[in-house]
């Protein structure tokens, strides 16, 4: 028969905090050797107690070759984010410059009122609206394009094997 759920709230004794701290913290490290062991990962844990003293796990690399290896996926993280706001920001450009030339278009057809206009200014509108739509579609197949190609250097990146960072653990 299995123990029944523990309510999570702060322990009130503090040496009861402290027994259920050692035997959490020492099963939390146990489980982190497991999933090393059987996933093939690697891992780092830190836990810094209530007294303010660090506990620190670590598998495969050294605890400091762990910790490059996550600075670099944050750093490339970051800057795959930087690239998709600049390219979103582009595209909103372009779609504000595309939006006023369809708004301009549109005021010209309503103010030469079409059935009234003869063939050069019919041309003139044509030709506007065709170079605004070749634009549209230029920027769109440059924006595709840069996808396709960051999705592929992503996938030329030499695979690292899976690892998990668990964060800071104050207190349990």
């Amino acid at each position: 028969m299995g123990r029944g759920r523990v309510e999570l709230k702060r322990i009130d004794d503090k040496v009861s905090r402290q027994v259920s701290f050692t035997k959490r913290r020492n099963g939390l490290m146990m489980k982190a050797h497991e999933l090393s062991v059987l996933c093939d990962v690697d891992l780092a844990v830190f836990v810094f107690s209530g007294r303010n003293r660090l506990y620190e796990f670590s598998t495969g690399d050294s605890m400091t070759k762990i910790l490059n290896r996550y600075l670099d996926h944050k750093h490339a993280d970051e800057a795959a984010r930087k690239t998709v706001r600049e390219e979103l920001r582009l595209q909103l450009t372009n779609v504000s410059s595309a939006d006023r030339w369809t708004q301009m278009i549109q005021r010209q057809l309503n103010e030469h009122k079409v059935q009234q206009s003869d063939v050069t200014e019919l041309y003139q509108l044509q030709k506007q609206t065709e170079s605004v739509l070749r634009q549209v579609r230029t920027t769109k197949t440059q924006l595709m394009l840069a996808s396709v190609k960051n999705l592929q250097e992503e996938q030329k990146q030499p695979r690292h094997k899976k690892h998990l960072m668990v964060g800071e653990v104050t207190t349990l």
